[in-house]
């Protein structure tokens, strides 16, 4: 196994531990960020315990995370890191929240590892590897995306209505008009979804890095595409549009 995803799948361990240990913990502390958005002490002590390994087994890379301060931000390595995706969920104990652990090189992520014990999931990849989830029965699979070709047979996942105008106008509405089922299974999921075979879209108009960096690796690493509206990185549009790549120009054409 490529050495810099054992490594990752090293901090998930160590970030599962933190953050089940403070699920659904009656005395948790919450607090509202300047963009209004919750932290809490959880989020923080998983970032720390991440950073700390990297301290000591990649001192040399870049560190970009949602809590603390980026480290050596032009390392062409840098390690991307969300402690909890989806914190609102976190704090009222719904289930799909994870940690997002991606290694970025020269902009891009390669390496990839999602975290989500509160639901018994875990995925992970690398190039060399390739893409893995771990489901509820703890069984290991290979994962790859569906061989869906047309919108009209497509399931479509998004997490809320908030923020489409940025892909253009109507465009939510173009999208659910044009495809054959539409859920809201949010955040990270959607896209390993995607992944994994079971969602043949998903997309997000507003992420930062942190939030797409880990499913950007896995979902490229199993066979997907991923790009921003205008074909574009994603990392740098600000947004991700996650296909099972059959379907990736007709999606970019429709917003277009």
């Amino acid at each position: 196994m490529n050495s810099d995803l054992e490594l990752a799948l090293e901090m998930a361990d160590v970030a599962d531990q933190l953050s089940m240990s403070r699920y659904r913990a009656l005395d948790l502390s919450v607090e509202t960020k300047p963009d209004f958005t919750p932290v809490t002490e959880a989020d923080r002590a998983v970032e720390t315990a991440i950073r700390d390994l990297l301290a000591s087994k990649r001192s040399g890379d870049g560190v970009i995370g949602e809590e603390f301060p980026n480290t050596n931000e032009a390392a062409s390595r840098t390690w991307i890191i969300d402690p909890i995706d989806a914190t609102k969920n976190y704090v009222r104990g719904v289930p799909v929240w994870g940690t997002l652990i991606a290694l970025a090189i020269d902009g891009e992520p390669v390496v990839g590892v999602v975290s989500a014990p509160a639901m018994g999931r875990r995925w992970w990849a690398s190039p060399e590897d390739g893409a893995f989830t771990k489901d509820v029965d703890g069984s290991v699979r290979k994962i790859s995306p569906s061989k869906v070709q047309l919108l009209s047979d497509a399931s479509f996942s998004y997490s809320d209505p908030i923020g489409w105008d940025l892909l253009g106008k109507d465009s939510l509405a173009k999208i659910t008009n044009a495809v054959w089922r539409t859920r809201g299974y949010g955040d990270f999921w959607s896209h390993l979804l995607v992944a994994e075979g079971a969602v043949d879209i998903a997309i997000e108009p507003e992420l930062q890095n942190y939030d797409m960096a880990a499913f950007i690796a896995v979902a490229n690493a199993a066979g997907c595409k991923v790009t921003g509206v205008k074909g574009q990185s994603a990392m740098q549009a600000g947004h991700a549009i996650t296909t099972n790549a059959l379907l990736h120009d007709q999606v970019l054409d429709l917003l277009n």
